[in-house]
Formats: C-alpha cells, structure tokens, sequence
C-alpha cells in the first residue's frame, strides 16, 4: 500500500474519529505533506517513539500510541508479567494527558494493571516508581527537549532503566506484528476502575523519592550554614521541573530560590522559548535577567520532563554568568561527591563511574585518581541504567556516578536514568560547599582544569528534516565510514571506531581489532594529544551530530584549538 493509498484509508475508515478525518481531509492537494505524514510508519526504535503530533502513520496521535501500547501489552503477557502492571507518567506537552491515558487504557483492556500519575511527573520519577510498585515496565509520554510540535512515549523495563537488548527486540517485534489498528484493544476509564486494573499514584511516591534523594546529601549541616548566603535562580521551562525541584531545595534547607514566573508554570506551547532545551543559550535569557537582578550565585534550567540540567555559575572576576556544558557540571558534581567520599573513606574498592562514548576525556583523569573502574557505554543513558543492573546481579561493581554528555547525570540507585532533580540537589549544595571556602562554582570548574588539565568539548549539528533529510544524513556517514581520513586539522588521527561494523582501525599499528559494544550508527576518530571526534546520526531529532574535544595547558589553548577541530570536521562532511 502507497503512501497516497494509507492516506485514503484514514480518511475514510471509521476506526478512525471525525476529528482525525477532517484534518487528514483538509490535506488534499497538499502531496508533499500527505507524503510526510504517510510514506512509513512512525518507527518503535530501541526506546520507543518520537515524532511530530498530528493524524498519520508517521505521526504521533492516538493510534500509533495505541499500536505501540498493544505490542507491549503482548510481549509483556508473553512474559508473564501482567498482574505486576505499569507505571505511567506523561509531561506538558499537547496530547501528553490523551496519550498516556489511552496507553493505560489499552493495558487494562488487555488485563494488565496500570499505575499512572495523577498529573505532570519527571521522568526520573517514572524510573524510580516502576522499581518501587514493582512493575514490569514503565511509561513516560515526553519527546524531552524537542520542539513544541513533537511528543513521545518512552518504555522502561521492570529495572527501571529504559529498555535494551534483548528486551528492546521483543518488543518492537510485537509492535511491528500490529498491523491492523482494529487490533488494539479497548476499554472505558470506568470499566477499568470498576476492573480495578486503573490505579491512580501520587503524593505517596513523590514523598519516597523525595526522601530517596535526601539520602545523598553528603554535607546538610554545611547547607544549613550558607542557606541565606547562597541564592539560586531556577526555570523549569514549562515543564516538570518546577514542584519537585522546589520541593527538595525547600526541605534541604535552601532559602533563597528565585523561579523564573514566565517559565513556571507548565505550557506545552513553550511560549517563552522556541526550543525548551537547557543546552541553548536562549532559554536561559529570563533566568539570567533574573539572576542579575537578585544577584544569584547560580542558574539552573531542567527541560520539560526534567532528566536534564542546564547550569550558569557566576564568576566574581568579570560579574558575568558563565555556562556549563553537561560534561562540565556532572564533573563538577563527580568531583565533589568522590572527594568528599573519599574524606570519609566511602570509596569501595570496586567502585565505578559509568559515561558514554561521547563524553569527556576528564572522566578518566577522575576515575584514575580516585582509583576507581571506568566504564564507558554507548550513547544512552539507558546503557548506563543497564550498568547499575549488571552491577547488582554479578556484584562487580559498586556504582558511584554516570553521566552522558547531553546534560544528564544521576547520584545515587533510586532511578536509573537521568535525574535533574537529583543533580540540582548535589549542585546546589556544592555551592554551598565551595561558597563556605570563598568560591564559586566557577571558581572550582577552574580548580578542576588546573589539577587534570583543560579538557574543552564542544557540540554542532545539522538539522536536516523529511525525507530529504534522512537521506543526507545516511549519505554524510556512509561517506566518512567510507573514507580512510588521516587527519582532521592539525590533529593526526590515531584510531578509527566504527560501532557499525565493530571494527577498529589502528593507522598506527596497521592492524584491525573488534568493538566490545553492541552495533551502533557511530563513527569514533581517536585523535593524537588526548583529542577525538565522533559523528552519529540522533536518535530522537532529524539531525547528524558532531562531537569533539580536546585537553590543554590553558584554556585560552583549548578553546582555540577546539574550534579549529570543529570547523575541520565539518569541512570534512561537507
């Protein structure tokens, strides 16, 4: 069937609603967009669905979410697990509420108990709920930091982590066996309730995670000290962030939160920003306004579900904010949590840190002079949710931090995934921490550089939409994975990774050795002075990514050569 073709069926199929038809209707003529919305599915990846709101297979409405939530509901029966039922948050975004409740409806017409939030939770919340009620799997409807046209829906499995190999597989095969949308099964919100197989969850959950994060505080009495020195900005950018965030800075003793009142309240419109992410320097322009008016020591942002943290510290020299990238801020906070672990000889002696392929070097100076085992995953942090399960089962490691470039972090086993509420509690009382000694965050950041050395990262992208889109970002890495490169820039190039082929090129030694990771869309240039690149299509978003980094003496040296790097590696994919 042509795209042309499953356009006409929605148009005048009545499994589909009046509302669903009329806007399909009112497509006609419009080829290139009826194309878009119908030349594939919406494709159930290794984590779930994303896309862009509206009626079409390649779209996010309530059929694709309900195709997506009757195969889980059959793998999870395969699996025997649907008396343990499902745990269900959703975000601010449009259809957030409508999707997530049409999933637990599905799930209870297929016989298996939900549990879904009462209203707007964070994902990291999700994670800890599923573990918590015991559930065979989680829910979230989020599409993250995307644009406000997009939503999602990711799965997480009974560990809470989001779903990986082999579980990934299983159920993408029964979601792609549903081929007939009146093959999803259906059921009234009364009906379930009356069943009671539709559990409403709340205050109850949000007060034990609360008390989980607490457990990581490593210096209270040191906050309650600085708690009216020390004064923070937050926006939680129409998201999540803004309960639970005030919430746990609250009970910890911090006085002085200042939160941005045109970012507070949750809009999936995300009216004040164009692009709702903590990376970009434009959602932080009210905050930093606010800053400079209530003179506030540091900034935070967390995106619309609240896994991420963008962070602004002031530095006292120049009285201006300076930005973090997400390497930056989680090792800021690596740094405090092992150093003052290691005061109290809390260091055990298989303890780990797990970060992702993408991320910085510094990870490794770290983990070298606290002597404790690196692991480095693929990008996800689902990889590094899957580290902490591996480590409770064999009993190799004791986890003691993860984080991912892309600006998410998590302290502490309570959830596992990316927790921004968490990362904003150990920040915050760092602050603290480093005020009491006279410093800011800043201050410490260039602590960090002096004792391992300036390791600078830098990100760039290119958006390329539709099916044009695609193409061309197949066409950059085929041609790069093609390509023996020797150099980027002034770098020599040591060691190509391609995770596709899991095949590892030494242009040093001449010879080829085997990938330890699973099979990734992923291209790793090891360059000489401790420098690299890596270049992957994104998961979630229609962009190829470009990352790099470097390690020099000074920063004036990495910055520099970090730029020159970028901007040979873009030539090369020109």
């Amino acid at each position: 069937m042509d795209y042309l073709e499953k356009y006409d069926e929605w148009c005048t199929n009545e499994v589909f609603d009046d509302n669903t038809r009329k806007e399909l209707l009112d497509l006609k003529g419009n080829d290139k967009e009826i194309k878009e919305r119908f030349y594939k599915e919406l494709e159930f990846g290794t984590a779930g669905l994303r896309g862009i709101i509206g009626a079409g297979t390649n779209r996010m409405n309530i059929y694709t979410v309900g195709k997506a939530t009757q195969g889980l509901a059959n793998f999870i029966i395969k699996q025997n697990g649907q008396n343990k039922g499902v745990a269900i948050a959703y975000d601010s975004r449009h259809m957030s509420e409508e999707f997530s409740e049409m999933a637990a409806l599905c799930l209870n017409a297929n016989g298996i108990k939900t549990y879904r939030f009462e209203s707007l939770r964070p994902t990291p919340e999700l994670s800890f709920a599923v573990r918590e009620l015991g559930c065979i799997a989680g829910i979230v409807v989020t599409a993250s930091h995307n644009p406000p046209e997009y939503n999602g829906y990711k799965v997480y499995w009974e560990d809470g982590a989001q779903i990986v190999p082999p579980i990934d597989k299983g159920i993408i095969t029964e979601v792609n066996s549903v081929t007939d949308y009146t093959e999803i099964k259906k059921m009234s919100l009364q009906e379930a309730k009356n069943a009671g197989l539709y559990n409403i969850i709340g205050k109850e959950i949000d007060d034990r995670y609360m008390e989980e994060l607490k457990k990581q505080l490593l210096n209270p009495d040191i906050i309650k000290e600085m708690s009216d020195d020390l004064t923070i900005v937050y926006t939680p950018l129409h998201g999540t962030g803004n309960l639970p965030v005030r919430r746990i800075l609250k009970e910890i003793g911090f006085k002085n939160v200042y939160v941005v009142p045109e970012q507070e309240l949750p809009n999936g419109d995300f009216p004040t920003v164009s692009y709702p992410n903590p990376e970009a320097p434009e959602a932080f322009e009210l905050a930093l306004k606010l800053a400079k008016e209530v003179k506030a020591d540091i900034v935070l942002a967390t995106d619309p579900d609240a896994d991420r943290l963008g962070v602004y510290a002031l530095d006292t020299k120049t009285n201006e904010y300076v930005s973090f990238t997400g390497n930056m801020s989680a090792l800021l906070i690596a740094e405090y949590v092992l150093s003052e672990k290691k005061k109290r000889n809390l260091i055990p002696a298989n303890g780990a840190m797990v970060s992702t392929i993408v991320s910085s070097n510094l990870t490794e100076a770290i983990a070298k002079e606290y002597n404790i085992k690196l692991i480095e995953t693929l990008t996800g942090f689902k990889y590094i949710g899957e580290q902490i399960k591996l480590f409770e089962q064999n009993h190799s490691n004791e986890y003691l931090f993860g984080f991912e470039e892309s600006y998410g972090c998590l302290v502490g086993t309570h959830a596992r995934d990316k927790d921004s509420v968490v990362a904003v509690m150990m920040l915050a009382e760092a602050a603290a921490y480093y005020k009491k000694q006279g410093l800011t965050l800043w201050d410490q950041m260039i602590n960090i550089y002096e004792k391992y050395g300036y390791y600078r990262e830098t990100l760039a992208t290119m958006t390329l939409k539709g099916i044009e889109g695609q193409e061309k970002i197949k066409q950059i890495i085929e041609k790069l994975r093609n390509t023996t490169i020797e150099n980027v820039g002034n770098f020599k190039v040591l060691e190509i990774r391609d995770y596709q082929t899991k095949v590892i090129k030494d242009l040093q030694k001449g010879e080829n050795r085997q990938t330890t990771l699973p099979i990734s869309n992923v291209l790793y240039f090891k360059l000489e002075k401790d420098a690299w690149c890596c270049v992957r299509p994104s998961g979630t978003e229609p962009k190829i990514k470009f990352y790099m980094g470097v390690n020099e003496k000074t920063m004036e040296e990495a910055n520099k050569n970090l730029e020159e790097l970028k901007e040979a590696m873009l030539k090369i994919c020109e």
